[in-house]
């Protein structure tokens, strides 16, 4: 997932810094947790009036005593986790584990992100979806150019549907032998795959730890906004691979346009590439349409129907809707999980570990949903979220829909290299986003759109990403020429994604 930490120390050093390790997301969000902290000190407090839904009405600001002692705001930043993942509003609006009132903590989705890891490793545990990976890739190998679209779809809707993302990591095994034997260098191979689930990350549709976290925080559901992002991933798909496609043609015809050059033993590693592979049995089909139906079923589950066939965000549900959050999507992945394995006669015993290990190795990112907003607590605490708030409205006060739309995508972008986690970047910006986009009339879901882009786009390059770096290592490729590679994309790319999110806000 594209909010996991790196599986490799080593994958997410700076290239030419040797020995640094960029901090960890988790180091990261301790930091800025102290940091704003530390300027709830200096920063007046403020608030807004609420309206009945308890937005913030716009011209309405004032200052307020916070009436924090010392030990009141030392209590805070002690608590500050525990109340990121279940402190409770109290009528007066301060946060605190022990109060009477809604949720304000992070719980469903830090347990929705446990339970979609313990699918998502479950499914891989059977090895279904390597060895399908693997069939059609082999099946595809004289047929090269469908065999790069291919690969680079699968990649892209398992990114915008499940953020799929560090899997990538085990997949170089297969892809770099393969593009060689098929006449290309090893920058193709990097490119269909971190290319190929990146921008299914960047144009998210349904994507738990980006979408979900997101769309969670701005208080809307999961499938608000799935329209625009779906047009938006069949167009920037269709860009990403006809650029890997170009370039794969360009290196084909003359090896010495590589930008990643040849190894020795590369002609000996491509051999790999040509072993026959066994067909799907019975038991991997089973598995593979089962995890796709259980992503389908989430995308019918969370999609606001209605309102995305009428355009209308206030049409009246129709009778098939279901409405899912978070609770009832934890719940379902549990289920699916135990299913998975229950197909491939794994043993109870075997599916019980398995469960446990994928929450096991998905706690980083839910940790990191927890840290952040824990942060959110300390802001709403000590009273100057509307003050902040209060900040950037002016600054983006008079500008039209579609340039607001524009200013959160570019905003976010240096958040985005900082906080390479999608899951701890959007539970800090949206809080402040998602009000904003109300004031300049903006549909939030466009607002969370704009959010994700701007991260999905950053982790396409940032050397703070462990994608990038693990996929350059394992790939053999200097980073240096992947930059020189990705370039002319991720020019395109911003374009492409501005136009969208100006027109999105606009017409929506």
């Amino acid at each position: 997932m594209s909010s996991a930490e790196p599986p490799d120390p080593a994958a997410g050093r700076r290239p030419g810094r040797g020995g640094f390790v960029f901090p960890s997301a988790l180091t990261v969000l301790v930091l800025v947790t102290l940091a704003v902290w530390l300027l709830a000190f200096l920063i007046p407090s403020g608030a807004y009036d609420r309206d009945r839904d308890g937005a913030p009405v716009q011209g309405t600001y004032h200052r307020v005593d916070a009436e924090l002692s010392f030990l009141d705001r030392l209590n805070d930043l002690f608590l500050a986790p525990v109340n990121g993942l279940y402190g409770i509003r109290g009528e007066d609006g301060a946060v605190a584990p022990d109060l009477t009132g809604e949720l304000y903590g992070a719980a469903g989705v830090f347990l929705y992100v446990l339970a979609i890891g313990a699918f998502i490793t479950m499914v891989f545990a059977t090895g279904a979806l390597n060895h399908g990976i693997e069939r059609l890739a082999h099946r595809l190998r004289n047929r090269s150019a469908l065999l790069i679209v291919a690969i680079m779809l699968v990649f892209a809707v398992l990114g915008t549907v499940s953020g799929f993302a560090e899997e990538t990591l085990g997949f170089y095994g297969l892809v770099v032998p393969l593009m060689l034997a098929l006449g290309y260098d090893r920058m193709t191979a990097l490119g269909v795959t971190v290319l190929g689930a990146g921008v299914g990350v960047l144009t998210s549709t349904v994507n738990p730890f980006a979408t979900g976290v997101a769309s969670s925080a701005a208080d809307i559901s999961l499938g608000d906004g799935i329209v625009l992002r779906f047009v938006m991933w069949v167009t920037l798909t269709a860009v990403t691979v006809t650029h890997v496609l170009l370039y794969a043609r360009r290196v084909r015809r003359d090896p010495e346009r590589s930008l990643s050059g040849f190894r020795s033993g590369d002609r000996e590693l491509a051999a790999e590439s040509r072993r026959e592979v066994p067909p799907l049995a019975g038991v991997e089909r089973a598995v593979l349409t089962t995890m796709v139906l259980v992503f389908t079923f989430m995308i019918f589950a969370v999609v606001p129907w209605s309102a995305a066939l009428t355009g209308d965000a206030d049409a009246e549900p129709y009778g098939f809707e279901l409405g899912w959050y978070f609770p009832q999507l934890a719940a379902m992945f549990l289920v699916a999980a135990v299913l998975v394995g229950m197909i491939a006669r794994m043993g109870e015993q075997r599916v019980s570990e398995t469960v446990v290990r994928g929450a096991a190795d998905f706690i980083a990112p839910a940790l990191v949903v927890v840290l952040a907003r824990g942060v959110t607590v300390i802001m709403n605490n000590s009273m100057i979220t509307d003050t902040v708030l209060h900040g950037v409205e002016g600054a983006v006060k008079g500008t039209s829909s579609g340039i607001f739309a524009i200013l959160v995508f570019v905003v976010n972008l240096p958040l985005a290299f900082l906080i390479p986690s999608t899951s701890g970047h959007a539970t800090l910006a949206m809080p402040i986003i998602a009000p904003l986009a109300d004031f300049a009339g903006v549909p939030r879901a466009v607002a969370v759109t704009a959010w994700q882009a701007s991260s999905g786009i950053m982790n396409l390059w940032v050397p703070t990403s462990a994608v990038i770096m693990g996929g350059c290592a394992l790939a053999k490729v200097g980073y240096h020429r992947y930059i020189r590679f990705v370039l002319p994309l991720l020019g395109l790319l911003f374009v492409l994604i501005c136009l969208f999110l100006a027109v999105g806000a606009t017409i929506t």
